[in-house]
């Protein structure tokens, strides 16, 4: 059950975005543009709605025709040619497909070898096959060869976006695809091969990549990263910028046909899974695009005019129950300006939340409404309908709507003592000790599917839960007056506890977290104890290697030498490992091998400098309460606490002895994971070479106006 809530695999919420997985819908034939079409019977209750239907047989490819292009393929992929003498090939070739584009695109064997002409030749005769097939790119759009025939055309035409003079050849290109596709786009946008390659379009006159995961499908790693303020949204509009400036007004055009022409068919297309994925894509693109967001939104929920009554209400919330639309639904309280935002939470949502966070489509669509919450009204809203009931969530295996809100409360500065109260008093019975908070958050399903709670013990060796561990990594982001209860579990915790936790993924992560948190040194000092005899196995870990490195950063010298001592043992394993290099040249395993005691003298030299900037400058974390700052990766302030860390790593660099150059700025990377613990991609600016001498003037400045005083 650990992670349940951050992917889509409740009550068929899994996305299926593959086109090889694609389930065949009755009476679909091979290749037809009949394929995705069908009105299924899944689809809610209005499904008399006229759809219209367009189904085509494929014409057979004459034999020379077909000769032709087998000879072609044998030439442009069995011999090694020059670029020009290729393009010129491919550009001849696509000459001969004149009048039989159709055919040609939709017959299995030859649409591969279309799709390697279309990426070999110049943009002339890219943009010339496009425009003779235009009439016909939905048809060849809804096929299942033909279709990534068009995606292969398309891409091929971003390629030459950047290029000198052929925005306008391009742009009239485009022009001619897009008004094929708006004569009849809903035909498209319900077909699993259409609707792919329709959003492809999109990207394209937005300028972004056409195979980019943000728009075609988020991950649920990522989507959760950005509920929990690991990740900006893009909900501001900020990230949204492509390769290139994209073509904003067919864009536009685009995008207002479509919802034109979907009108009459809205609801079909809000439980469409094909169609739905048109829209959010659609919608995304849109982002920070108020005025046209606040005419696409309204016609996309079903209003009539913009009024929210009790009917559209009810069918609303009865619509995010199904697996297409509540994925609709999450992209629109992202994007949502704020009023339509104000609508939403206040007259759709009010006094529902509890029961759509217990229901295993609503729940995605309550998290989206908590993580996009534009100020304290807001969270206070939620917190009045879920503030009591979080243990009845933890019970129900909806997690993530709790992390969510935690999350939603540290980003806006508000509730964040209640909430993390609430979160103890939903894990630990009266009278019980502190000590039990975080193991069992840490095994939160494994904890609350236990039927006699108070003889549960810590599973040894069984996976600790995601949603579990983030929810930890968020409180010990709090300030150190509302976690008390928290730091006292997370001390308390015996030797094998911790190794199983760093030995997690999740679980190590949690140790960083504490570790970078606002707990005193003596407190984290008592933890990293603890590790004492274990520091090399660890530290030849992908996970544990981080928690080491973390160790040594907030230990005293004494704890620093056992450290680097324990590491020594392990040195010739450590060096295969892909964290060791960065790990001996941090610690300065060498130096302190030949020298102890110059390794011991410079390490209280940067103690000593850190201290004095410590002193001098405070160390209080500054907040900022502002939505767009707490949510934009770009523009959002340093605070005190990032400044600090950069400090260290500067007097590290500065004091050691090493030639070589300091890698600490550049973390590795475990595989398949990037360990940015707050999203933040953006290096902050490095100190000058001459801070560590300002600090200390600086202290004497401060020391001189002290005694003037």
């Amino acid at each position: 059950m650990a992670g349940e809530d951050n992917t889509y695999n409740h009550g068929g919420r899994k996305r299926n975005m593959g086109r090889k997985s694609m389930k065949k819908t009755k009476g679909a034939e091979s290749g037809g543009a009949a394929s995705g079409t069908h009105k299924s019977e899944q689809y809610s209750n209005n499904q008399e709605s006229s759809v219209p239907h367009t189904s085509f047989l494929r014409q057979q490819v004459d034999p020379e025709t077909a000769k032709y292009f087998a000879e072609i393929s044998n030439v442009i992929e069995g011999t090694e040619i020059d670029m020009e003498e290729r393009s010129s090939i491919c550009g001849n070739a696509l000459e001969e497909t004149r009048g039989k584009e159709v055919e040609l695109a939709t017959d299995y064997i030859i649409s591969h070898t279309l799709q390697t002409l279309l990426q070999g030749c110049a943009l002339d005769p890219l943009c010339t096959f496009l425009q003779n097939c235009s009439k016909d790119f939905s048809q060849i759009s809804m096929d299942r060869s033909g279709s990534h025939v068009a995606e292969t055309a398309l891409k091929s035409l971003a390629a030459h976006v950047l290029e000198n003079g052929t925005q306008s050849l391009i742009e009239a290109t485009l022009n001619d695809i897009c008004q094929a596709i708006v004569v009849n786009p809903v035909d498209v946008m319900v077909n699993c091969h259409g609707s792919h390659v329709l959003r492809s379009l999109l990207c394209l006159c937005k300028g972004m990549p056409l195979d980019s995961s943000d728009f075609h499908s988020k991950k649920s790693s990522a989507a959760l990263a950005q509920r929990l303020n690991f990740k900006s949204s893009r909900s501001d509009g900020s990230g949204s910028h492509g390769l290139h400036p994209g073509f904003p007004d067919m864009l536009k055009f685009l995008v207002s046909e479509i919802l034109k022409a979907a009108k009459k068919d809205i609801e079909l297309l809000q439980v469409d899974q094909y169609g739905s994925l048109v829209l959010q894509t659609a919608l995304k693109l849109l982002a920070g695009n108020e005025h046209e967001l606040k005419h696409a939104i309204p016609v996309i929920l079903g209003f009539k005019g913009n009024v929210i009554d009790n009917n559209i209400v009810k069918r609303l919330l009865s619509l995010v129950k199904q697996p297409a639309f509540s994925h609709l639904m999450e992209v629109i309280l992202e994007v949502a300006p704020d009023t339509l935002y104000n609508e939403l939470i206040s007259k759709v949502f009010k006094d529902s939340l509890f029961e759509m966070s217990l229901h295993h489509c609503g729940n995605f669509v309550i998290q989206a409404l908590i993580s996009h919450t534009r100020n304290e009204d807001h969270v206070a809203l939620i917190w009045n309908e879920l503030g009591k009931k979080i243990k009845d969530i933890f019970g129900m295996g909806k997690s993530g709507v709790v992390a969510s809100l935690l999350a939603a409360c540290h980003r806006l500065n508000t509730h964040e003592q209640q909430c993390c109260q609430a979160l103890i008093s939903a894990v630990c019975m009266e009278n019980e000790p502190p000590r039990c908070i975080v193991p069992r958050i840490l095994f939160l399903d494994n904890y609350f599917y236990c039927k006699d709670k108070s003889k549960w013990e810590w599973p040894s060796g069984a996976r600790m839960h995601t949603i579990g561990t983030l929810i930890l990594q968020t409180v010990f982001r709090l300030p150190t007056d509302f976690i008390h209860a928290f730091i006292s579990s997370m001390t308390s915790l015996e030797e094998n506890q911790l190794l199983d936790t760093t030995k997690d993924s999740g679980g190590a992560r949690v140790i960083e977290a504490f570790l970078n948190s606002e707990a005193s040194g003596k407190q984290k000092r008592k933890l990293i104890i603890k590790f004492k005899g274990h520091f090399g196995e660890l530290s030849v870990l992908q996970s544990g290697a981080f928690t080491v490195d973390k160790c040594f950063d907030v230990s005293s010298v004494a704890l620093r030498e056992t450290i680097v001592s324990e590491m020594l043992e392990v040195q010739a394993e450590l060096s295969k490992t892909k964290q060791g290099p960065h790990l001996s040249r941090k610690f300065d395993l060498d130096g302190y091998a030949k020298r102890p005691d110059q390794w011991k003298s410079r390490q209280t030299s940067r103690e000593s400098t850190y201290n004095d900037f410590i002193s001098t400058f405070g160390s209080n974390t500054t907040k900022s309460s502002s939505y767009k700052e707490a949510n934009s990766t770009h523009d959002r302030p340093k605070s005190q606490q990032e400044k600090l860390k950069d400090m260290r790593k500067e007097i590290n660099a500065q004091l050691t002895s090493s030639h070589t150059p300091f890698l600490a700025n550049k973390p590795f990377k475990s595989s398949g994971q990037k360990r940015h613990s707050d999203g933040n991609e953006n290096r902050p600016a490095k100190f000058t070479k001459h801070t560590t001498e300002d600090v200390a003037k600086s202290k004497k400045s401060h020391r001189k106006r002290k005694l003037d005083g």
